[in-house]
């Protein structure tokens, strides 16, 4: 009977702690939209990493000036370390959304924001990046590349 209200305090002070650490004054739904659309699009980064990491490399080589050798000897482990590089940063944007959504839904009252836990989903390229007057829709993130 006692661990219920050691676990409701438990609750209220993380709520203060997350209101406490809130950003400046702004929009207070960009969390949650921020949370949800990291969860949603996460995880198709993750399945479009086989067309973005081999389309990362592809550019790449276009704009350096090397031997055929070394666009040869690249190619095979780049495309490798590009592929498993994007699907970790999709699982990333799926964790860190799962992380945003709490924050997010107890910051909805208050006139706070809170910054990226990941930024890249935000200055990175990527396949499809349509900005909509809900959210921004940004799938299939190049998370080599950062802008």
């Amino acid at each position: 009977m006692c661990a219920r209200p050691n676990r409701l305090r438990a609750a209220l002070l993380a709520a203060a702690l997350v209101v406490g650490f809130a950003g400046s004054a702004g929009a207070t739904e960009l969390t949650l939209k921020r949370g949800i659309t990291n969860l949603l699009f996460g995880p198709l980064d993750i399945i479009l990493s086989p067309i973005v990491g081999p389309r990362s490399v592809y550019q790449n080589l276009q704009d350096i000036d090397d031997t055929t050798g070394v666009r040869v000897f690249y190619a095979v482990p780049g495309v490798v370390w590009n592929t498993t590089f994007n699907a970790a940063g999709g699982l990333v944007r799926t964790m860190t959304g799962i992380f945003e959504i709490p924050p997010g839904i107890l910051l909805l009252p208050f006139e706070a924001d809170m910054d990226p836990i990941f930024a890249p989903p935000e200055r990175a390229a990527a396949l499809i990046d349509e900005e909509t007057h809900i959210a921004p829709i940004k799938i299939g993130i190049n998370y080599m590349s950062l802008n």
